[in-house]
């Protein structure tokens, strides 16, 4: 393996295991639902990718969806994953978790379960969710994990429609006792792009930013981290200098991605119930099919991939901002947005210090002369 190949390997990787779902989320990067497709992976090819995987790393595999238990398999392939040394995680939207399931998870070794919850109260939750109990059921789920001591963390996905309640979900995060609370930022692909007009401003994205910076600098109890949101790599430096403050954030360093926002096709990426690699969860297109093409071979060489791994070649913004190799911009939000993965962060509104300068120089050669 080249130096190269060593600094780029997947160290965290999510397949979607199905994409049924007992849920109607409105945000679902894969429009989930009962009717969904369930993929076409028997439980035997899902052995061979994992086989397949470790043929590069072994990194923390998610198990996800749609909604992974309605998969009947899914405590088979986690038990070969743990078997051959895969960090074995789940995600899941919490209602159908009972005792039997968490024996089930025990047994398999699961590491960590991810739980989302998207409001404080039954009324919004449930309306992000389109289901009426939902709330109620992720509770009753995060309560059934925790009395068979499994850890689980909360995803909580913030749009205009919940984010006046981002510091009341936080709180229930830590009151239902969740080991960390990762906050994420929609990113337009699947349902979501019905709700363009629903998502964070970039001026909101900013202060709302801010306030986990603050949130953070005095919390002990639970790890919290941003997700989708690479800004935030810019931010807690920029905030932290104006203090006189030690910038080290637990989040910016408990990451697969080494102290670094984007990390879409450089620690991580997706595989879908089809076989389709992306860079990550929220990525439209694919590169290949992994039943088709070596999971190594796609990794390593795909096109898209290198693309995203040379920072030299980001465009607009962010290829002149001084934070390009912290942040990086979202490559799915500008992949949905401009239909161009290598373009500008489109929900940032900070200006570089290159650009400002350019764009002084520019006004200065076109002021009227006296």
């Amino acid at each position: 393996m080249s130096s190269n190949e060593e600094k780029f390997i997947p160290k965290w990787l999510a397949w979607e295991s199905t994409q049924r779902c007992n849920l109607n989320c409105v945000h679902c990067r894969c429009s989930s639902d009962m009717e969904a497709a369930e993929g076409d992976f028997t439980t035997e090819e899902a052995f061979k990718l994992i086989d397949d995987i470790c043929e590069v790393s072994q990194p923390v595999m998610v198990l996800s969806g749609g909604e992974p238990l309605m998969r009947p398999d899914i405590f088979e392939i986690a038990e070969y994953g743990t078997s051959k040394g895969l960090r074995m995680c789940m995600a899941t939207n919490g209602t159908l978790i009972t005792d039997e399931v968490c024996q089930k998870m025990i047994k398999a070794d699961i590491k960590m379960v991810s739980l989302s919850l998207d409001g404080s109260t039954a009324e919004i939750h449930d309306d992000f969710r389109a289901c009426p109990g939902a709330f109620e059921g992720t509770l009753r789920g995060a309560e059934t994990l925790k009395r068979n001591g499994i850890k689980f963390l909360v995803n909580s996905s913030f749009t205009k429609r919940n984010q006046h309640d981002i510091g009341e979900c936080f709180k229930l995060a830590k009151k239902i006792g969740a080991t960390a609370w990762y906050m994420f930022m929609i990113v337009p692909t699947g349902r979501g792009e019905e709700i363009m007009n629903e998502l964070v401003s970039k001026e909101d994205y900013e202060e709302i930013l801010a306030w986990h910076y603050e949130q953070e600098k005095n919390e002990d109890d639970i790890l919290m981290r941003p997700t989708c949101a690479p800004h935030y790599y810019r931010i807690v430096p920029q905030m932290a200098k104006a203090e006189g403050a030690d910038f080290k954030r637990r989040s910016l360093t408990f990451s697969t991605g080494g102290g670094k926002g984007c990390i879409a096709a450089q620690t991580i990426c997706l595989i879908d119930c089809f076989g389709n690699l992306k860079p990550c969860s929220y990525f439209h297109s694919s590169v290949g099919n992994v039943k088709q093409i070596p999971f190594k071979e796609l990794w390593f060489n795909s096109k898209t991939f290198k693309e995203l791994r040379d920072f030299s070649q980001y465009k607009g913004k962010c290829g002149e901002c001084e934070f390009i190799n912290v942040c990086g911009g979202c490559r799915a939000r500008a992949d949905a947005v401009y239909g161009d993965y290598m373009a500008e962060e489109p929900f940032c509104n900070y200006i570089p210090l290159k650009t400002r300068k350019r764009m002084e120089k520019e006004a200065a050669e076109n002021a009227p002369k006296e």
